[in-house]
C-alpha cells in the first residue's frame, strides 16, 4: 500500500483526532435523545460524523486512483497571522467595539494570503462588519459594545 496523497493522508489523520477528541470530551455530558438532545449529544456525534470523515478521507490517500502530491514547507508566518489576528481581535473587542475590531480581524488575517489585495480585504471588512450587526445585533439581540469605549456609548 502506497500513500499517494500526503497531504490527504495528514488531513484525514488531524480530522480523525480531532473528531475523536470531540467525541470523548463529549460523552462525559449527559447525552438524551435526539427528541430531547442533552449537552454532549450534538458535539458527540459531531466529533463522529467527524472522525468518519477523517477515516474516508485518509483511506482516499492511497487509493489507486489518487493524484499523488506533496506537502509543501510547513509556512509559521501564515499561522502566526491568523492566530495573532484572532488574538487581537480578543485584546481590541472592549476597547475598539465590535465595528473596528471585526474591520482589523479582517484586514490582519488577509495578510496571511498568498494574493493579498488592500481593495478586497477592505471589502471583505466591511461586508463582515455589517453581516455582524444584522446577524448578531439585529437578528439575535445580543448586547456588544459596538463603538470604542472612549466615544462614550
Amino acid at each position: 500500500m502506497r500513500i499517494r496523497s500526503k497531504q490527504d493522508l495528514w488531513s484525514g489523520i488531524m480530522f480523525l483526532g480531532v473528531g475523536v477528541f470531540f467525541a470523548w470530551g463529549a460523552s462525559s455530558y449527559q447525552m438524551g435523545t435526539a427528541a430531547r438532545m442533552g449537552p454532549g449529544y450534538f458535539p458527540f456525534w459531531l466529533g463522529v460524523v467527524l472522525a468518519l470523515l477523517g477515516v474516508i478521507i485518509t483511506l482516499t490517500a492511497v487509493a489507486p486512483n489518487t493524484e499523488d502530491s506533496e506537502i509543501d514547507k510547513f509556512d509559521w508566518r501564515i499561522v502566526g497571522l491568523v492566530v495573532g489576528s484572532v488574538i487581537l481581535y480578543g485584546v481590541l473587542l472592549e476597547p475598539l467595539g465590535v465595528y473596528l475590531s471585526t474591520f482589523i480581524l479582517v484586514v490582519v488575517s488577509s495578510l496571511a494570503g498568498h494574493d493579498f489585495n488592500w481593495k478586497v480585504s477592505v471589502a471583505n471588512g466591511i461586508f463582515l462588519v455589517v453581516f455582524s450587526y444584522l446577524a448578531f445585533v439585529k437578528g439575535l439581540g445580543l448586547i456588544f459594545p459596538l463603538w470604542p469605549s472612549f466615544l462614550g456609548n
